[in-house]
């Protein structure tokens, strides 16, 4: 007999122990242990809401003796499709790897083209950075194989209520390598020690079903004939000739904007927010969201937060969350100065980090009278000076501005800095001096009220460090909300974060799918 969907409230121990967990759930089923032949985790999420003691719901599928547990494998049809209609997809982030893969299914050719390098000569780049010893503005912690995802972390929570496409995604990471656990997990999160190996594969399953991966291939045109796509021109002066385009190419490829201004492409303004990464011990965290003092019990994950609040008519949020992380050097450009939050798949870093942002509106920006004359380019201008202002105020390259967190709202400059898990290195800025009054003000606010709905919050044992500002592109490339085309370029397909429709693995991923069905649709 198998017992569907049953549901269990236990102690972290309980839940983290396989014996234990059993004979609860006997108990539940009033069964004997010895008749239960395997417990299948379906749903799991930590309840920290008490101050007297933490829960964990489960939710599972018990099979007893006579039943053979079987793991719910979706198949996916890949074809081999090295003679089929070809489609480029400029960018190997989610978006356009998840549409490579959904395009072989439906019998039509990837031709992906990345900019980067493949992830393990990436690794090198981003070692090379993270000692502080230069930037290759082509490979680095936002470009190359994976996208930004693969080295920032790889949350893959998604505020998506549309659960079928969302878990077919997490399915496809766990048929590429990724844990059993991100398919129950309540914010499931893969880690950047393991996306390299599973980017790996997704490349390889490209490869062998007839698809095309090109590295150190940058896009520099579309190939536009009567306002419909004929393919694209590379860097090298290569053509690669397609009457679809899915352009995937992530938030910080400012070049791909401008590119298509020149080219006349329609873009728009869009909201996006920009401010401060600020890092706390993670045993501060822990303390505060599971009200315990001293070690974390070891069958409790390190403890994460999700805070929001309004300061001065805007949104003031926390953004990329990472327990137990890394702050790293996501710079795409020289003299700028941007940081990224990343966590391992053990979340054993003994430091918590996450984005502080203020949200920003396209008319907030076209306020200020210096922006005006960029027009629908002002928010990626603004973007960039702010980038600029924490180089200047920074200590050169990767050296990052920072600032005690309770110094910050005092409006005084930090004699000395706590440890940290940056590694270029931090040096003592004056943070509320340079940063715009816009973002300052707001950020001030902010953390002083979080403090309310996290006491302890507001301390100096914490770091804001300079600057966290690429949460999402300013800019979206318009589409027909039906076809998902560009609305005056035919066979053109904006996709993911960088064209204005995801907001992270998953949704761009969900979103690269859309664009290749739509793709299929039309070319039958």
């Amino acid at each position: 007999m198998i017992y569907t969907n049953i549901a269990i409230i236990a102690s972290p121990e309980v839940a983290g122990a396989p014996t234990k967990l059993k004979v609860v759930v006997a108990k539940k089923l009033k069964i004997s242990e010895s008749e239960i032949n395997n417990i299948r985790i379906i749903k799991k999420s930590i309840d920290a809401r008490s101050r007297i003691q933490i829960k964990v719901n489960i939710t599972v599928d018990v099979y007893t003796k006579e039943d053979e547990p079987q793991k719910e494998l979706q198949q996916f049809d890949y074809k081999n499709v090295s003679s089929s209609t070809p489609v480029i997809v400029v960018g190997s982030g989610p978006a356009g790897l998840f549409a490579a893969l959904r395009l072989i299914e439906l019998n039509l050719k990837p031709i992906v083209l990345e900019r980067g390098k493949d992830v393990l000569e990436r690794k090198k780049d981003i070692a090379q950075l993270d000692r502080n010893k230069g930037l290759n503005p082509e490979s680095n912690y936002c470009f190359g194989e994976g996208g930004a995802g693969t080295f920032s972390d790889g949350k893959l929570f998604s505020r998506s209520k549309k659960r079928g496409n969302f878990q077919r995604i997490l399915q496809i990471f766990n048929n590429h390598g990724a844990s059993d656990e991100i398919l129950y997990e309540a914010h499931p999160h893969i880690g950047t020690d393991k996306l390299p190996e599973i980017i790996k594969n997704i490349r390889k399953r490209i490869i062998d079903h007839g698809g095309e991966v090109h590295f150190s291939t940058k896009v520099t045109e579309l190939v536009i004939k009567d306002r419909c796509i004929k393919g694209v021109k590379v860097e090298n002066g290569d053509k690669y000739d397609a009457d679809a385009v899915i352009l995937a190419t992530g938030h910080s490829a400012r070049d791909v904007y401008e590119m298509l201004r020149k080219q006349d492409v329609e873009l728009e303004s869009k909201g996006f927010a920009m401010g401060v990464r600020v890092e706390h011990p993670q045993r501060l965290i822990d303390h505060i969201q599971y009200h315990i003092n001293g070690q974390r019990s070891e069958f409790l994950p390190a403890a994460s937060y999700s805070l929001v609040t309004q300061a001065k008519e805007r949104g003031v949020y926390s953004f990329c969350m990472c327990p137990g992380g890394f702050i790293v050097p996501a710079s795409t450009y020289e003299g700028e100065t941007v940081v990224n939050g990343m966590s391992p798949s053990r979340r054993n870093s003994p430091f918590a980090n996450s984005g502080i942002v203020v949200e920003i509106r396209p008319e907030d920006i076209l306020n200020m009278k210096e922006y005006r004359k960029y027009g629908v380019l002002a928010g990626l201008k603004y973007q960039q000076n702010y980038e600029q202002l924490s180089f200047q105020n920074g200590g050169g390259f990767a050296i990052a501005p920072a600032q005690r967190l309770l110094d910050f709202v005092r409006g005084k400059q930090s004699a000395t800095l706590p440890k940290t898990s940056y590694v270029p290195g931090l040096t003592s800025s004056a943070i509320h001096e340079w940063q715009p009054s816009f973002i300052r003000e707001r950020l001030q606010i902010g953390f002083q009220d979080f403090d309310k709905k996290m006491r302890g919050f507001l301390t100096n044992e914490a770091i804001i460090v300079g600057v966290e500002s690429r949460t999402s592109s300013p800019i979206r490339i318009p589409r027909d909300n039906e076809t998902l085309e560009h609305i005056n370029i035919k066979g053109l397909y904006p996709c993911g974060e960088g064209a204005g429709y995801a907001g992270g693995i998953t949704s761009s991923a969900v979103d690269g799918e859309k664009c290749a069905e739509k793709i299929a649709e039309w070319l039958k």
